[in-house]
């Protein structure tokens, strides 16, 4: 499947991130296995989040409010994960846009509380990852 906008990249990104962990294998082996090459958009965030994982992990650690990593919905923490790379590592993609895009796929895809707990966790992070340095 060929995504047609970052949307779709994201959602299929969120397959492919799901696919991994339930499988238990990395990212470029999901990557490599796939019948038809996934979009260069998504392809680039599943190495992504699979590159900067300790990292984008210690941010979700951090920010995480009464949950660990390893007791979160998967798709929570695969949109997370998504969502934390975005906004760590692929600076020309607005804050907005990341967040209202993750929340939407939380809201598909999860539990119905999950938009609402994506939001704020990828809100606090971006305030960290997106800070603008002082003049």
């Amino acid at each position: 499947m060929v995504a047609s906008t970052r949307r779709e990249a994201r959602e299929r990104a969120l397959g492919l991130a799901y696919e991994r962990e339930q499988r238990g294998i990395g990212a470029h082996a999901v990557l490599d296995g796939l019948p038809v090459r996934a979009d260069e958009y998504a392809e680039r965030l599943v190495r992504g989040v699979e590159d900067h994982l300790a990292e984008i992990d210690e941010l979700l650690a951090r920010y995480s409010q009464h949950w660990t990593i390893e007791r979160m919905p998967v798709i929570d923490r695969a949109l997370l994960r998504l969502g934390t790379y975005e906004l760590a590592f692929e600076r020309e993609t607005p804050t907005g846009v990341v967040i209202n895009e993750a929340v939407e796929l939380a809201r598909q895809y999860s539990t119905k509380d999950s938009g609402r707990f994506v939001n704020g966790l990828l809100s606090r992070i971006a305030e960290e990852v997106r800070r603008e340095p002082a003049p």
